[in-house]
């Protein structure tokens, strides 16, 4: 009976991974807010806040499970679910938020978006079809790092940078941060496909 309640109760890990996904759409919920219900500054703060709470159980639910052995099969599909309602979340909230970073910001969620399902698509083909599980690696990680700096980073500096500021109506910082994930993107999903290609077959 206790071996039939381990499998069947949902390990830690996988209750991060699940909570991440639940606090998603909170965060876009509050991002969403009008002015007239909450302070476009509190909006922002509170939202940053979530996000970067929720950014925090995925470090935290790979981390237990390696450390404790409680990788099961179930992680392996929420975990990079959640991550991808994460990224695709906050950019879909802050385009429909935010409409002086709009036509810049609209371009890179496409590359980002685009790169993201192209990668996922080829994990599942290749760990099908040539059993070989694609692993992380460490230009996916920086890539990760990269797309919650450049959400963060959009978020806040309106609240950090004075009004008064000569830089306030350039953005300055979200535009770097944006480029930077936007090369970061490109480059780790070129790699990705540069070392798998040879387990896809386009005539199939």
């Amino acid at each position: 009976r206790q071996d039939i309640e381990e499998e069947t109760t949902v390990n830690l890990p996988n209750k991060l991974s699940l909570a991440r996904v639940i606090m998603v759409p909170v965060f876009m919920i509050v991002i969403a807010l009008p002015e007239s219900v909450m302070p476009d500054v509190w909006s922002r703060i509170i939202g940053t806040a979530i996000f970067i709470l929720t950014a925090l159980t995925d470090m935290l639910d790979g981390m237990i499970a390696r450390k404790c052995n409680m990788i099961t099969d179930f992680g392996k599909f929420i975990d990079p679910l959640a991550d991808k309602f994460m990224i695709f979340g906050a950019m879909l909230v802050i385009l429909y938020k935010y409409e002086y970073i709009r036509p810049v910001f609209l371009w890179v969620a496409l590359i980002v978006i685009f790169r993201e399902l192209a990668v996922t698509s080829m994990r599942m083909i290749v760990a099908s079809n040539a059993h070989v599980v694609v692993a992380a690696a460490w230009l996916g990680k920086v890539k990760t790092v990269t797309q919650m700096l450049c959400v963060i980073t959009i978020l806040l500096e309106p609240v950090i940078v004075p009004e008064t500021a000569a830089i306030a109506d350039m953005h300055i910082f979200s535009y770097i941060t944006m480029a930077l994930m936007t090369v970061m993107t490109i480059w780790s999903g070129a790699s990705y496909l540069k070392s798998y290609w040879k387990y896809l077959d386009p005539t199939k």
